[in-house]
């Protein structure tokens, strides 16, 4: 049974508490220790194995680190994503279901197929810019352009817009939604012309939706599209980065797939398992859940869960074919991330013109930069040779 149960009102086993060790135990490790953001991986395996619900007093939060234990959390309708301000899609209650059949309809049937198509216009575009150059770094000319160009598109901003939004995914907007102080007036006649004329595009779907018989207001309109903006810049940029780093320290792997395309879906749900963009996610918990009081933080560790040796076989292997890599790195339950079709679609377009236009495509000789980052984790540089 997993630390975390449903409800005793549902059908299943009710809930049982863990055994939170004693004052004479030996004290619990902290993702705050010296060590940690550089390799968090010794520090996951004590927590797996000896502290899978614990206090971490320095860091402020509950942390839960088995893969059984973060899925069952994420699930859990006790414990909801924080809120860090304006932006309604992250609500505390019904709000985020709402919001996710608002935007649902803008990534499927036309809507998606308009989207791919301008998602591989761009990553043909980021390739051919670097095919006469004999390096490059990916992460800072390909990984960093490419998501942020497919949320312009998903959302039928122009083009030439990428530049302006990237600059704010560089400085501030996140994962979240953040706040930016030009995104409103940049949106505003955006969102004025798609209530007058609306297309297949997801601002169109936004400004049309009306859940309660009303429309969304404008505010609420921004936040949702400020979500889905920052979303691209930071999490499915180190989502695109690790991939492509994984894939490049394989190269027998990446040459299968080089020949099966219809493989690369698969070697993108296993590195999300291995090194997911988001190591951290937060939830609060509405009531107490067993020793967790009232309105704590829990931290639930995908970087953690996704290398569980309990679910998964040799975990700390990438594996571009494994049978089944799991579902954790863009959430689960009710608060499964939209954004992760566009993510996938981004990656898989993204490798396919990376390949196409770069067959000679390496990793550049000397050290390979590691990966960095407590909460958020990804390489941030990756040199490769092209020719």
């Amino acid at each position: 049974m997993t630390l975390f149960a449903p409800p005793r009102s549902s059908s299943a086993a009710p809930y049982v508490a863990p055994r939170v060790p004693s004052a004479r135990a030996t004290a619990p490790p902290s993702l705050l220790d010296p060590g940690t953001e550089h390799d968090p991986h010794p520090l996951y395996r004590t927590l797996r194995g000896h502290f899978p619900l614990v206090y971490d007093e320095p860091f402020g939060a509950w942390l839960i680190s088995r893969y059984a234990d973060v899925r069952a959390a994420l699930q859990d309708p006790r414990l909801v994503a924080p809120s860090p301000g304006p932006a309604p899609a992250h609500g505390e209650d019904s709000t985020h279901g709402t919001h996710r059949a608002l935007v649902s309809p803008a990534l499927r049937g036309h809507a998606l197929a308009a989207l791919a198509s301008g998602v591989e216009r761009t990553a043909y575009v980021l390739a051919r810019r670097l095919a006469a150059r004999q390096e490059a770094d990916l992460v800072a000319e390909f990984c960093q352009w490419l998501p942020v160009a497919a949320a312009v598109a998903a959302l039928g901003l122009p083009y030439e817009d990428t530049a302006r939004v990237h600059a704010w995914c560089r400085t501030g907007l996140d994962h979240l939604g953040g706040r930016r102080p030009g995104l409103d007036a940049f949106l505003r006649p955006h969102i004025v012309r798609r209530r007058a004329h609306p297309g297949d595009d997801l601002l169109s779907a936004l400004c049309t939706a009306r859940p309660d018989g009303r429309p969304l207001p404008d505010e609420a309109v921004t936040a949702l599209a400020g979500t889905v903006l920052g979303a691209a810049g930071e999490t499915t940029a180190r989502a695109l980065a690790s991939f492509l780093a994984n894939l490049l320290d394989h190269p027998g792997q990446l040459d299968l797939i080089r020949a099966r395309p219809e493989l690369t879906g698969g070697a993108w749900a296993e590195s999300l398992r291995r090194d997911p963009p988001l190591h951290v996610v937060p939830r609060r918990a509405l009531e107490p859940i067993g020793p967790i009081p009232e309105g704590a933080t829990v931290a639930c560790l995908l970087g953690a869960a996704g290398r569980d040796p309990a679910r998964f076989t040799d975990p700390d292997r990438f594996d571009a074919f494994r049978a089944d890599p799991g579902e954790l790195a863009y959430g689960s339950g009710q608060h499964f991330c939209l954004g992760a079709p566009l993510a996938r679609l981004t990656a898989e377009h993204g490798l396919r013109a990376l390949l196409t236009v770069l067959p000679d495509l390496r990793r550049a000789p000397g050290p390979r930069p590691p990966a960095e980052g407590l909460i958020s984790r990804s390489p941030r540089t990756l040199p490769v040779c092209l020719r």
